[in-house]
């Protein structure tokens, strides 16, 4: 699978899923694979990632937020989808929200080697692949560099439970945001736009599988909000780690030590 099907796939999405209605009235948006509602744009991302996967005849084992895991060829290489992350955002009118793909040559979010991110409504890319850097509409990443608190991103499953547990990090920041699409929010980080994005709630690897790669290979950090690396996390559908992940070494021990009352 390389860079170039992937933005292939990029494209096609970004001219026919605008089109889409998000919310069809009286649909009940039944429940994905991964347990959330699926709205009708999802399922309309999902079937053109899905054929466009097809076509390249490789086998692949995709992993989707809607469809669960399905073989092709009998398997290979490990796809991870979210067809739309945000989607509840494009259901409301909230123009935030992304295509997000990772492929793996194996079972663990160490083994992700190329990501791809982009923005269904501006059309930003954001890409990676593992050793050859991160890049944004062509041009190399450039995370932030200094260690003041700009800007926090954060998202809140359940924000009587989530909010209270990372108001210490937040309450130092200069800016917060809550822009509901994890994969945007990372990709953005990786170039420059936020300086640390924090979820305590727990994320499956489809979520965060390419915003990983973006993050680490544009030179920030990516652990879990107790400073563990989520390299072995297995990919799959089930939710599995918080995330905390920063454009630079000393933006990420502040953060870990504000998290932890330290600071």
């Amino acid at each position: 699978m390389e860079l170039k099907t992937l933005r292939e796939i990029g494209k096609v999405l970004l001219k026919k899923i605008p089109a889409v209605p998000a919310f069809e009235e009286g649909d009940m948006r039944p429940k994905g694979a991964a347990g959330d509602r699926t709205y009708p744009v999802d399922k309309k991302a999902e079937e053109i990632i899905f054929e466009a996967l097809r076509l390249s005849g490789e086998p692949l084992s995709i992993i989707s937020e809607e469809a669960g895991l399905v073989e092709l060829k009998g398997g290979g290489k490990k796809v991870l989808i979210d067809p739309v992350d945000g989607s509840k955002n494009a259901a409301t009118g909230i123009p935030f929200y992304c295509t997000s793909i990772a492929i793996a040559d194996g079972d663990r979010i160490k083994d992700i080697v190329l990501a791809y991110v982009i923005n269904l409504v501006n059309g930003d890319e954001f890409w990676a692949k593992k050793g050859g850097g991160a890049y944004r509409n062509g041009a190399p990443a450039a995370p932030q560099k200094d260690d003041e608190l700009r800007l926090i991103a954060y998202e809140a499953q359940i924000p009587s439970r989530d909010i209270p547990a990372i108001m210490p990090l937040l309450s130092k920041s200069r800016r917060t945001r809550c822009l509901g699409a994890t994969a945007l929010d990372l990709a953005y980080l990786s170039s420059g736009a936020v300086s640390v994005f924090v979820t305590p709630a727990l994320s499956r690897s489809f979520d965060f599988g390419a915003g990983w790669l973006l993050v680490r290979e544009s030179g920030g950090v990516f652990t879990d909000m107790e400073g563990k690396g989520v390299e072995e996390i297995e990919l799959g559908i089930k939710r599995v780690s918080a995330i905390l992940a920063s454009a630079n070494e000393a933006l990420h021990g502040k953060a870990l030590k504000l998290l932890e009352g330290r600071l």
